[in-house]
C-alpha cells in the first residue's frame, strides 16, 4: 500500500538565506501514528506547515494521498485536519456551532450525524450547547481536534496537543488519539513531551537543524541505540573507584554508596560477569543492584546534542 504523505527532497529557504530544511525525505503509512520529535528551531511546524499547505516548499515535492500539494491543492487539504498548538476558537460561539462551521469551511454538505459521533467520540456532547469561554483548557483542546475532525480527514496533525494540559487530561487525550487511530485516521503529532511519543507512537522522527537525523519503528530504536544501566548499591562507602576497575567506566554516586554501569544489550558479552569478579576482587561489595533501560528521552538527548 502506497504510503499517505510521501516528502521527497524537500526545503525551504527563506527570504534572509535561511534554509529551515533540508532535503527532508519522509514516508506516513495509512493508519499509523508519527510521532515527530526535535528541539525548538528545528524545523518540526515548518515541515508541518508547508505539507498542510500553510507555507511554501523552496525544492522538493509533497504528496498527500497521492496528490501533489502545488498541483493539487484542494484535494490534498481536504484529506488533512490540523490541530494548531495555540487554542484559537470562537469564545462566544457554542461548540455544536463553531464545530459545524469548520465542516463548512471544506465545502461538505451539513452532516449532523457526523458532527454529533465526533462530539461523542471526544466526550463533548453534553458541552455541545456550551460556549466555548466557558470551558476548560482540556475541553477547548479537544473542541480543537473536533474541529480538525468536522470535514471526515483522513490524516490528522496534532501539533504539541497536550501543552498546557494536566497529567489526567494528557493521558485523557491519549486514549482519544488511540480511538481515532482505531478509526482508520493516520496521526502525526508533534510533542514535547517525550513520554508522550513513547507511550503513543508507532515511529519515531527526530528533527534537528532542518535536517531529519532518523526515523525508525519505537521499539526498534529503543532496541538499537538504547542501553542498560546496572546500578549496583554498596554495602559500605568508597572514596574512589580502584584503578583496576578503571576499564568499565564506572560512575561513583550517591556519596560513595553506589556505582553504576553502562552496558550494551546487543554486544556479544555485557561485562556484566567479569565486572562482578573484579569488585570482589578488589574487596568492595553490594548489597543490592538493579537495571535500568534507556528512556526515549535519553535517545532523544543523545541524539541532538550539539558536538
Amino acid at each position: 500500500m502506497p504510503p499517505i504523505i510521501s516528502v521527497t527532497h524537500l526545503s525551504k529557504t527563506y527570504g534572509t538565506g535561511f534554509k529551515a530544511l533540508k532535503d527532508i525525505n519522509l514516508e506516513i503509512g495509512r493508519g499509523e501514528i508519527f510521532a515527530l520529535l526535535g528541539p525548538n528551531g528545528a524545523g518540526k511546524t515548518t515541515l508541518i506547515s508547508i505539507i498542510c499547505g500553510i507555507a511554501n516548499l523552496s525544492e522538493g515535492r509533497v504528496l498527500v494521498g497521492g496528490h501533489d500539494i502545488n498541483r493539487e491543492y484542494r484535494a490534498a487539504r481536504s484529506l488533512i485536519g490540523l490541530v494548531p498548538q495555540e487554542l484559537h476558537t470562537d469564545a462566544f460561539e457554542s461548540v455544536w456551532a463553531t464545530v459545524s462551521f469548520s465542516r463548512g469551511l471544506f465545502g461538505k454538505p451539513k452532516n449532523p450525524a457526523h458532527i454529533e459521533k465526533v462530539l461523542k467520540d471526544l466526550s463533548l456532547w453534553d458541552k455541545k450547547d456550551s460556549k466555548i469561554v466557558t470551558l476548560s483548557g482540556g475541553m477547548k483542546r479537544r473542541v480543537m481536534i473536533a474541529k480538525a475532525l468536522s470535514h471526515e480527514p483522513q490524516i490528522l496533525f496534532l501539533d504539541e496537543p497536550t501543552a498546557g494540559v494536566d497529567v489526567e487530561l494528557r493521558k485523557g487525550m491519549w486514549e482519544v488519539v488511540r480511538t481515532l487511530q482505531q478509526g482508520g485516521v493516520t496521526i502525526i503529532l508533534t510533542t514535547h513531551y517525550i513520554e508522550e511519543a513513547e507511550q503513543m507512537a508507532d515511529r519515531i522522527g527526530v528533527i534537528n537543524k532542518g535536517e531529519i537525523v532518523l526515523v525508525e519503528d519505537k521499539a526498534g530504536l529503543m532496541q538499537k541505540l538504547g542501553k542498560k544501566r546496572l546500578k549496583l548499591h554498596l554495602q559500605g562507602r568508597i572514596e574512589a573507584i580502584p584503578p583496576a576497575l578503571s576499564p568499565y567506566n564506572l560512575e561513583l554516586s550517591d556519596e560513595g554508596c553506589e556505582l553504576t554501569y553502562h552496558y550494551d544489550t546487543k554486544g556479544e558479552r555485557t561485562g556484566i560477569t567479569s565486572l562482578l569478579g573484579d569488585l570482589r576482587a578488589a574487596g568492595i561489595r553490594f548489597s543490592d543492584l538493579d537495571t535500568t533501560q534507556s528512556s526515549l528521552e535519553d535517545i532523544f538527548v543523545s541524539l541532538v546534542r550539539t558536538p
